[in-house]
């Protein structure tokens, strides 16, 4: 077991570590939080809940390590996969080029055999099943690149405390090692918005604490700005908010009023006076709250038709 650090009322010098594909099927996926500020995350909701003792948490100016891997095209589960992706990357990148660090490993698509349950006889050894051809895609690389960066900076001393996000059991080996070695706190988040993910035994027996889930209040709090950046924008993809069907119904509506499709935006994040000071951007995720906007939007239409473009 590593010794305990030297000074132990100095900050905690900390550096989180995310398993990107961990991280999306287990808090992300079906969910209008895809736009995440990892930073605004960890620092204002994740740490202060979680890190345990009296010593301070010091986010390094590096504060972050996103272990992903771009989607492939051709097994993208809707065909605007890879683009939006692409734009959260950069969306990330421009805003915290100094603070995350994307690392990205690569998708592996290959032809592969493998065994079919017998219907019939579903508890037949599956030596004796009937074997097909599938195809058999694997995110490569982020695992190794995750373990190897943690144990790089626990044992240069660049870090007190390392976090690390996942529940992956792949990477306990490494975490045992540096906990073994190093002095250095061993964090691990998993990441789910419920409580049934249950920690990985292999992960919470070498980690000083565990955070058991992430919740959708907290994702909620931590969203990036729709548009991130002045000189060729980023902007956050259409499908990625929670209705993107009734987004677009009052887009269609208000983007003639208002002159331009981002002028229309602007309107919907505001907060509005005549739907109760709600922002119709917020009203939208709901068929009933989106009917409010229509029908306001609606109403607008006909008792100023012959108004050129203006304010709703």
């Amino acid at each position: 077991m590593g010794s305990q650090p030297a000074d132990p009322s100095a900050p905690l010098r900390t550096r989180i570590y995310i398993d990107g594909y961990n991280l999306y099927y287990g808090a992300l996926k079906g969910t209008p939080y895809k736009w995440l500020d990892l930073l605004t995350l960890f620092e204002r909701h994740v740490l202060p809940s979680s890190a345990p003792g009296p010593r301070e948490t010091e986010l390094l100016p590096l504060a972050i390590k996103f272990f992903t891997a771009e989607i492939l095209e051709k097994v993208a589960k809707t065909p605007d996969s890879k683009s939006s992706q692409a734009r959260y990357h950069t969306a990330l990148t421009k805003l915290y080029s100094d603070r995350i660090d994307c690392i990205k490993g690569y998708y592996s698509l290959i032809e592969s055999k493998a065994k079919i349950v017998d219907a019939e006889d579903p508890k037949k050894w599956p030596r004796d099943c009937q074997e097909i051809l599938v195809w058999k895609v694997e995110e490569k690389q982020s695992d190794v690149n995750l373990a190897l960066q943690a144990y790089h900076d626990a044992m240069t001393d660049e870090v007190d405390q390392i976090v690390v996000v996942t529940n992956d059991t792949d990477i306990a080996p490494a975490l045992a090692m540096i906990r073994q070695h190093t002095p250095a706190i061993i964090g691990v988040v998993i990441p789910t918005t419920d409580h049934e993910r249950i920690p990985n035994t292999g992960l919470a027996k070498v980690a000083h604490w565990v955070r058991t889930h992430i919740t959708a209040d907290e994702l909620r709090a931590s969203q990036l700005p729709r548009v991130i950046g002045t000189k060729r924008p980023t902007f956050k993809p259409d499908s990625w908010y929670a209705r993107p069907d009734l987004l677009e119904k009052v887009l269609t509506l208000a983007t003639p009023i208002r002159g331009s499709r981002g002028s229309a935006f602007k309107w919907m994040e505001e907060a509005n006076p005549y739907l109760d000071g709600a922002a119709p951007i917020d009203l939208v995720e709901t068929e009933a709250g989106a009917q409010r906007v229509l029908d306001y939007i609606d109403q607008y239409v006909r008792d100023h038709l012959q108004a050129p473009p203006g304010k709703l």
